[in-house]
């Protein structure tokens, strides 16, 4: 049994949202495991865990662009955060993420260590990036990376306010059939954060926990043994439609999916990307 610290219970409670004796019984409970502790506090109604938005609070902007390529077309967005909202929405933050994202697709990088690595005017990209803190007087770096292709790449990018760079960025790569709702497809993505296109994508590991909370869920709401299966199943295809693309509903016409927009062109969806201006790794 690992010790629980007062370091773990602060990751649980960070992670989770739930109140300190609630993340010690379940810590207890799971005998000092986090993935299990954050199960059993999601079981029992404590938190919705996994809703949580990203532990960053960083500013910035995301520059993004499609490119003709030997796939049809390559989408590219590259995210690159200040410290403040101030320094994002000056021109000479977006001019110069801009310049970052150009050095992206001369490399056809698909993540930040391909562009740190890649050559610029004054040595390597990394070097231009860090010597910016004295231009902005903030620290500067590459955030989030996507790089998607296919046939037809479409590309949706997301004001907060009309004073403000793009905050979310969604890209989405179709066939040509497909290209013709591309762009209510990329306005889904931004606004429902999917994230898997199919549910064949989501991991397995990730399939068999949500199983097990949505079982252990209906076993302390007192369901009857017997229905729990069911139960279970329903709770499962309702992640799924929250998580999966082609599932979720449509959100201009609840009445289809996603999936049923590709359907309906004779299209097919074949890889997406979103990125959030301050919701990847924190440094």
């Amino acid at each position: 049994m690992a010790a629980i610290t007062a370091a773990l219970i602060k990751q649980v409670r960070e992670e989770t949202g739930a109140g300190m004796m609630d993340v010690k019984k379940a810590l207890t409970e799971a005998e000092g495991d986090v993935t299990r502790a954050k199960e059993i506090i999601r079981a029992k109604g404590i938190e919705a865990a996994g809703k949580r938005e990203g532990r960053s609070a960083q500013e910035g902007t995301i520059a993004s662009t499609v490119v003709d390529s030997a796939a049809g077309q390559t989408g590219y967005a590259v995210e690159l955060n200040s410290e403040t909202d101030f320094v994002a929405k000056t021109p000479k933050f977006v001019d110069f993420a801009k310049n970052v994202l150009d050095q992206a697709v001369k490399v056809q990088a698909s993540d930040a260590e391909q562009i740190l690595a890649a050559p610029s005017d004054d040595g390597t990209v990394k070097e231009t990036v860090e010597e910016a803190a004295s231009l902005f007087g903030e620290h500067v770096k590459i955030g989030q990376v996507a790089k998607i292709e296919g046939p037809h790449v479409e590309i949706y990018a997301h004001k907060k306010s009309a004073e403000m760079p793009p905050s979310i960025v969604a890209m989405i790569a179709t066939d040509e059939a497909g290209a013709s709702v591309a762009h209510e497809a990329a306005l889904q993505i931004s606004a429902m954060g999917a994230k898997w296109l199919t549910r064949e994508d989501v991991p397995a590991d990730v399939v068999e926990a949500e199983r097990r909370v949505a079982t252990e869920k209906s076993q302390a709401e007192g369901k009857p043994e017997q229905i729990i299966p069911k139960i279970v199943e329903g709770r499962l295809n309702a992640f799924y439609k929250e998580n999966v693309l082609l599932e979720q509903e449509y959100v201009k016409d609840t009445s289809k999916s996603i999936g049923d927009l590709f359907k309906q062109v004779g299209g097919q969806a074949l890889a997406f990307a979103r990125i959030e201006v301050g919701k990847g790794e924190e440094e």
